[in-house]
């Protein structure tokens, strides 16, 4: 995948680039069977009171729905295009199998318009394909993982993550994150074969502050710049330091470093190796 650069016409584009979109139908409009409506909540829970800062605006766009459980096995599809989604940072990719059925699935790298994919034990290891983890090679590079078996993927779907298929023993896979932790996942969970494509996607630079606010992004502040009753780091005369250990949250708790996972969570059998541990 490439990045588009444009001429410094104006000060925003001096900085600003694009997504190339190889490969990907720029004409294309989703398919209206797959598509569901989005309705925004600007960080809004049920009572109506902000939980999530910096929400709101931003463009319509309504949800792509995303076959995740590769749940119809050993059925040749055929991939008629790929396209944009505004809901992730990976491109997908539209596949049409012989009884008419239409799906969407997340476009790996080297995936093109007319390729065949295939869901089931005996699919070949080529990117697109699915297979229980239990029939693919150690050493596989794969992404799309279930935790659960038929729960649907929760793992590695972010546009250029790849996780490593690195053991298999005792009904169990080892798998190495994108984060580099390594992780137990059950032999009879569904995987992809390959790398997420639009790789990349972290390069691109937005250029300008409309370009967030379309994303329904929000403007952000420091703490520094408020007064006292609105942050712990706020006030003081002229540029002050925030008079505290390390940096906090507008309530007080700690911003860097503060580890939220259960120290008893039940799911800590399945980690093999935290990520950054040393």
């Amino acid at each position: 995948m490439s990045v588009k650069f444009f001429k410094p016409t104006t000060p925003s584009r001096r900085h600003m680039s694009v997504s190339g979109f190889d490969g990907v139908d720029k004409k294309a409009k989703p398919e209206p069977k797959l598509t569901e409506v989005l309705k925004k909540h600007s960080g809004r829970n049920s009572y109506g009171r902000i939980t999530v800062r910096h929400k709101g605006g931003g463009n319509r766009r309504k949800y792509r729905i995303i076959d995740f459980k590769r749940n119809k096995l050993d059925v040749q599809g055929t991939v008629l295009r790929l396209e944009y989604d505004p809901n992730r940072s990976a491109y997908i990719a539209l596949v049409e199998y012989p009884d008419g059925d239409r799906r969407y699935i997340l476009a790996p790298v080297g995936l093109k318009a007319g390729d065949a994919v295939v869901a089931g034990a005996g699919a070949d290891i080529k990117p697109g394909n699915a297979l229980p983890i239990a029939n693919i090679p150690v050493g596989t590079v794969i992404h799309n993982i279930e935790l659960y078996p038929g729960r649907g993927a929760q793992l590695v779907r972010s546009a250029g993550a790849a996780a490593q298929l690195m053991a298999k023993e005792n009904g169990m896979a080892q798998v190495r994150l994108p984060s580099g932790e390594y992780r137990y996942v059950r032999l009879d969970c569904m995987a992809s074969i390959g790398q997420v494509g639009n790789i990349e996607h972290a390069n691109i630079h937005f250029g300008k502050a409309g370009r967030v606010r379309h994303m329904g992004i929000r403007p952000t502040v420091r703490g520094s710049v408020m007064n006292p009753c609105d942050h712990p780091h706020g006030g003081g005369e002229g540029k002050s330091p925030i008079g505290r250990p390390g940096p906090v949250t507008p309530w007080g708790k700690p911003a860097l470093g503060y580890k939220t996972r259960k120290t008893k969570n039940r799911t800590n059998k399945f980690i093999v190796k935290r990520r950054n541990q040393k």
